[in-house]
Order: structure tokens, then C-alpha cells, then sequence
């Protein structure tokens, strides 16, 4: 049976436009296996993955488990897990982190406070009473944070790609790699996506992420095989994209989506630069073609995809931004 990857390669579809949406990331490391919806199945107590879900949900933060590339014994032992809260608006991206031994402290959260990017969310999360190792929020000033999707029980492309690429950036020195639980689209595997940036990446190997790295050391985004920037709902990565590809502007926080109009199928979205330029991009939303499988072992389908039908250079204006990404998908 042909792979979802493979049957994505062949029709060629599109990156632009298929990212997951979150404004802010909340990431807490849990070693041992994972299951297909990890939250709930791994190590971590179910009844706390299900609460983070709760709580999370409509606040424009996504929850995902990550752990370090390589072997991953089934050991029940506790031990302190690293947190990381990545929050990826451009001009305003940061990262704060934190170690602790029990996650259900991290519930204490302001997640709305976090969705909007507004660090005073992160809440203190103290251990109990008598366990030692109490510790508050810092700021992260290491790489930036590369997650790399491995979960072969929600696809195997995942596993099978994404697991030899998260291993080989750790042994070239990509000291932020981690093993992610889900980022969507797994017919795009390898996928992948940088913090504090929140860009995405597809079809990737060691060679291009490293080009990603460098570029963003020296401030520029790399868009080959860039699905889009989690900030912004899936037409607002498309407009982005299709600005910077109009433009050759490469600065990760010269570009903003302040607002889109319409619905689906068709959207006109407004693309603000730091210098007060503006384009107004119309999307739509069209179902790819011929049929492909969307995931290994599921049944044919027509994705739907984002299309630029036109972007046009408009008089400045002042516009007020809105929150572009929505719930997790």
C-alpha cells in the first residue's frame, strides 16, 4: 500500500497553508510511549491530559507532550519533567520554561492569559507541601525549539520519517530538538515546527532545517516547504506566505496578519508590514484533487487546501490586528 507521504509527494500538494493553529505552545515533556491521542494515552494520568484539553480549549493554546530523540523505555519511574510555554506572535515571541514533578500544576495556568501572550499566566507551579525541587518560571535563552512529529500511533510516516530526522539533529549539534506527539498533517512528514516562531515545516530533512536554524540566527525566514506560522488560522499562513513570496521580505516579525474577511470558502485577508505597508490577499479554500489518502490506512479523500487567487498592494491604513489562530486542530 502506497504511504500517505509518498501519494502527497507524487501529486505534489501544496505546503502553504496547512499548519496547525496556536498562538501559544504549551509543552510538557513525558518519556515512554505514546498512544494516538497521547494526552490521554501515555504516562502522564489521563484525568490531568483530559483537564490541560479542557482548559485549553477556545484560548488559542495547544498542549502537546515532547521528549528527547532517541530510545524510550517503558519505565513508570517519576522524575522531573521539563515544561516549556512558547508564545510565537511576531514581534511579542518568547519562551518561558520550567521543571516539575507534577503536572497537574500546570491546571494552575491562565490560559487565556497565554493564548493572548501575556506571560503573567504562568502561574507558580509549586510542588506539595514537603517534596522538594520547587521551582518558578525563567526565561529560555537556549536554540530555538525544534519539534520534530514521531508519533507512529497516530500515523506511521511519523514514526518511520520524522524519528531518524529528530535523531539526526541531535547528533549534529541542534541542541533545542525534540520528539513531538502531533503537529497535523502526517501525508507531509517529516513535519516540524520552530519556536518561538511557531513556523512549520514539511517534507523536511536535516539539510533544510538547519538551513531554517541559521536563517532565523541571522533573522530571516526560510519559506521553502514552510506549511505557515501557527500564530494565524490556515488562510492567514497562506496570505503570509504569499506576501513574502510577492515581496522577498524575509524578517520573521516584519509581517502580521491583521484581519481577514469572509468565510469559507472564500477569504480576503489583510497583511500588515512593520513599516506600515499593507496587501490585501484573496484565498480560497478548495478541495485537492485527484483523491489521496490523508493518513496511512485511512480511506481516500480531497483535503482541503488554501489557494492565493490575487494579492494586491493597498493605501496604508490603520487596521486593528485580531486574534488569528483559533482552537487547536
Amino acid at each position: 500500500m502506497i504511504s500517505c507521504t509518498t501519494a502527497s509527494r507524487d501529486l505534489s500538494e501544496p505546503l502553504a497553508g496547512t499548519a496547525a493553529t496556536a498562538t501559544t505552545w504549551l509543552l510538557l515533556e513525558q518519556p515512554g510511549p505514546w498512544g494516538a491521542e497521547a494526552l490521554t494515552a501515555s504516562h502522564l494520568a489521563p484525568a490531568v491530559g483530559r483537564a490541560l484539553e479542557r482548559a485549553a480549549k477556545g484560548t488559542g493554546v495547544r498542549v502537546a507532550l515532547i521528549r528527547r530523540p532517541g530510545r524510550h523505555a517503558d519505565c513508570h519511574t517519576p522524575a522531573r519533567q521539563r515544561v516549556f510555554v512558547a508564545h510565537t506572535r511576531p514581534g511579542d515571541s518568547w519562551i518561558r520554561t520550567t521543571t516539575l514533578t507534577e503536572p497537574e500544576r500546570l491546571l494552575a495556568l491562565d490560559f487565556a492569559a497565554l493564548g493572548a501572550g501575556d506571560p503573567r499566566g504562568l502561574r507558580p507551579v509549586t510542588t506539595s507541601p514537603g517534596r522538594a525541587g520547587q521551582r518558578g518560571w525563567e526565561e529560555y535563552t537556549g536554540d530555538p525549539l525544534v519539534l520534530v512529529c514521531t508519533n507512529g500511533k497516530r500515523d506511521r510516516c511519523c514514526a518511520l520519517l520524522g524519528r531518524p530526522l529528530a535523531g539526526e539533529l541531535t547528533a549534529s549539534g541542534a541542541r533545542g530538538t525534540w520528539e513531538v506527539t502531533h503537529l497535523g498533517g502526517h501525508r507531509f512528514a517529516p513535519t516540524l515546527v520552530v519556536l518561538p516562531y511557531g513556523y512549520t515545516y514539511g517534507r523536511a530533512t536535516a539539510r533544510s532545517v538547519r538551513d531554517v536554524l541559521d536563517g532565523l540566527r541571522a533573522g530571516r525566514v526560510v519559506t521553502e516547504n514552510c506549511r505557515g506560522r501557527s500564530t494565524w488560522d490556515r488562510p492567514g499562513q497562506a496570505a503570509e506566505l504569499a506576501v513574502r513570496e510577492l515581496t522577498g521580505e524575509a524578517g520573521p516579525d516584519a509581517l502580521t496578519v491583521l484581519r481577514a474577511e469572509g468565510a469559507a470558502p472564500a477569504w480576503t485577508v489583510t497583511v500588515g508590514h512593520a513599516d506600515g505597508r499593507r496587501w490585501r490577499v484573496d484565498v480560497m479554500q478548495v478541495a485537492a484533487a485527484p483523491p489521496r489518502p490523508e493518513s496511512c490506512g485511512a480511506a481516500l479523500g480531497s483535503p482541503a487546501r488554501m489557494e492565493v487567487v490575487g494579492v494586491r498592494a493597498v493605501r496604508t491604513e490603520r487596521v486593528a490586528p485580531t486574534v488569528a489562530a483559533g482552537a487547536p486542530g
